[in-house]
């Protein structure tokens, strides 16, 4: 005899529920884009860009020779010659310097002043000024190259004035400091990419977000949502098929951006940078184990957040200051470097940033630090659970505006 296996008529009305709002808002276009395109790929594609172009750059201006605008050149014609040896290109002097950094005609300009000589034949410190603006973004690689090259030449002059007196130039390094760097190529990878745990945080709020907007807001708004909680289905249960509906659609969102950074890895220079960038499988399900809790907990969040908005605009508006939430701990590990502790694990939100940089030094994510992170989250998202089943048990989210 064939037995068919029955459902409880709890989980029948969970994935009821939760088909419903799948087929929905597959049919509605805004709710695809935003949650399956724009959120998962517009991050990738914005960093890979800005990456490349800043690199690219920065390799260029390393490379290319540097001019340099000198005002009192003829003062130490063998200082110039050194320089030029170097790379650096001699421009013609401004009227000021200050009034030539300020007006943005040149990014460093080198001031030798008129008792130049008399100070290097005496074999006194011969003093030279740069001018620059520290503020401005481009003028870091060439005020670099320049006092990199200043020094070199300062070095050799000082061991040819020793050389002459018959003085070994090593007499002025009693102490020569040999470096051990511990970093491997994929460890140095972290100062770059540090902002990875923020995009995909990011995506999965948005991939949440219109989906949790819709099947609350949008549907008091469109009066949908009165005669859905009339049925003779406990609220639990409608509550539970919407929200596993909105956390599908997080999860599928970040998928597919882990996805969208690993093909973008790919195309990114980060070899010329001695730097290994590590976004393969093992890394991909990794993130997405440590986020599966978090995003339970963001999408309770948005549902919460939205019952309380009686339309589709004033969600959008709640739910964009709760955006500022995933901020928080980029914004801390930024200002604040702290050393990872275990119970930094069981943060929400920091858990999952500390344990994401791990994986993308390369470093191995502890069990117990796994764990931590999972039980952290996954008991702030069931408190948030709790207080959702609260809410929608409440007489007034029925009422439509």
């Amino acid at each position: 005899m064939n037995r068919r296996f029955i459902f409880p008529p709890h989980l029948c009305a969970v994935w009821t529920v939760y088909l419903k709002e799948v087929r929905e808002n597959l049919r509605d276009r805004r709710t695809v884009i935003n949650a399956l395109v724009t959120g998962p790929l517009l991050g990738p594609v914005l960093f890979g860009l800005l990456f490349s172009f800043t690199l690219q750059r920065q390799l260029a201006d390393a490379v290319k020779p540097l001019p340099v605008p000198v005002i009192g050149a003829a003062y130490a014609p063998h200082l110039i010659h050194a320089l030029e040896a170097q790379g650096m290109v001699v421009k013609p002097p401004p009227r000021n310097a200050r009034a030539a950094i300020r007006a943005h005609v040149a990014q460093v300009v080198l001031v030798i002043p008129s008792d130049y000589d008399r100070a290097w034949d005496a074999g006194e410190p011969s003093g030279v000024e740069l001018y620059y603006d520290s503020s401005r973004q481009g003028s870091h690689t060439p005020v670099t190259r320049l006092k990199r090259m200043l020094k070199t030449y300062a070095g050799l002059v000082v061991a040819q004035r020793l050389f002459v007196r018959g003085i070994s130039p090593l007499i002025l390094r009693p102490v020569v400091p040999e470096d051990r760097d511990l970093a491997t190529p994929q460890s140095r990878s972290a100062l770059m990419f540090s902002i990875l745990p923020y995009f995909f945080v990011l995506t999965v709020f948005l991939g949440g977000m219109y989906l949790a907007i819709d099947t609350t807001a949008g549907e008091r708004e469109r009066q949908s949502l009165e005669p859905l909680l009339v049925n003779p289905v406990s609220r639990g249960a409608i509550l539970s098929g919407k929200i596993a509906a909105t956390v599908s659609f997080a999860l599928v969102s970040l998928t597919l951006s882990i996805i969208a950074f690993s093909v973008v890895g790919r195309f990114l220079p980060v070899e010329k940078l001695d730097v290994i960038l590590d976004l393969g499988p093992r890394f991909a399900l990794f993130v997405l184990l440590l986020m599966l809790p978090l995003a339970v907990l963001l999408v309770t969040l948005q549902t919460i957040v939205s019952a309380f908005a009686k339309s589709y605009r004033e969600a959008q508006t709640y739910l964009s200051i709760l955006m500022l939430l995933p901020v928080i701990p980029s914004l801390l590990l930024s200002v604040m470097p702290l050393r990872a502790r275990t119970w930094m694990y069981a943060v929400p939100l920091l858990g999952q940033q500390l344990g994401i940089m791990d994986l993308v030094r390369g470093e191995t994510v502890s069990g117990v630090e796994v764990i931590a992170c999972l039980i952290g989250s996954s008991v702030a998202a069931l408190l948030a659970i709790l207080l959702a089943r609260e809410l929608y048990a409440s007489e007034r989210l029925a009422v439509s505006a």
